[in-house]
């Protein structure tokens, strides 16, 4: 999905909540604004943190937005939390990936600024966008549990999905090798399962259970896997380890 090929409702969307917000840019400066994230969204060496994530994830702040106080805000925020995205090496997987979420709260800052919304929503919309470092939000700050539990919704889609899911992010980390991604997820996973609980506002509460089941499964997977891999290399190295038929060992 490339700029083109965005939903026609997209910039819309994006000049509205801007308004929303108190912005005072002509129409012409917001939509210079929304295009060039919406290239930022769609540049190839995305394949998950793409901009059907986005979609995916201001469709359910749509399912969830009868409990944010400022909607509209949390929506400014979905559009900024990915929107600084490097998966290369030196942003280690096990370490949030290649979302930046310090320099796309800066970018939000900056760009909303710009558009003229008031400097109190443009830092409160950088600060829902820096919370989702840890995913965690305070469960008295009902905006951006809804942006949280917005963005974490995809573990709890249909096993296809999830699969697809999985298969979209291993490709945004195809430079790394297999048991590195794997040992890395590993730890990811078991930092979710460890939380007393995975979605935090009320109506997101549903998404929970089938969460879980899928985060488990895929740790069980993974489990497996390098198992199957630890008992190759040990099995490769007491072959080579083994005497020869002088009597030497093997290097």
């Amino acid at each position: 999905m490339g700029v083109h090929d965005a939903p026609a409702w997209l910039l819309p969307a994006f000049a509205r909540n801007v308004a929303e917000a108190g912005g005072t840019a002509p129409a012409d400066e917001v939509r210079r604004t929304a295009e060039d994230l919406l290239e930022r969204w769609t540049r190839p060496e995305r394949h998950f943190h793409n901009l059907k994530h986005l979609v995916d994830v201001l469709a359910r702040v749509d399912e969830l937005d009868e409990e944010a106080h400022h909607p509209e805000l949390v929506r400014l925020a979905a559009w900024y939390h990915g929107a600084v995205f490097d998966s290369a090496e030196r942003k280690a997987y096990a370490n949030k990936g290649g979302e930046d979420e310090a320099a796309s709260a800066a970018l939000a800052r900056e760009q909303l600024t710009e558009l003229g919304v008031p400097e109190a929503n443009a830092q409160r919309v950088a600060a829902l966008v820096q919370a989702l470092v840890r995913h965690a939000p305070d469960p008295h700050d009902i905006d951006c549990a809804v942006l949280c539990d917005a963005d974490l919704a995809m573990l709890a889609t249909e096993p296809q999905r999830y699969k697809a899911y999985l298969h979209d992010v291993r490709s945004e980390y195809a430079h790394l090798p297999v048991e590195d991604y794997l040992r890395a997820r590993v730890r990811i996973l078991h930092k979710l399962l460890a939380r007393p609980s995975l979605f935090v506002s009320p109506l997101a509460q549903p998404w929970e259970e089938p969460a879980r089941q899928n985060v488990s499964a895929e740790l069980q997977r993974i489990e497996k896997e390098l198992a199957r891999l630890d008992a190759q290399r040990a099995a490769q190295t007491a072959d080579g380890d083994a005497p020869d038929a002088s009597g030497t060992t093997t290097p």
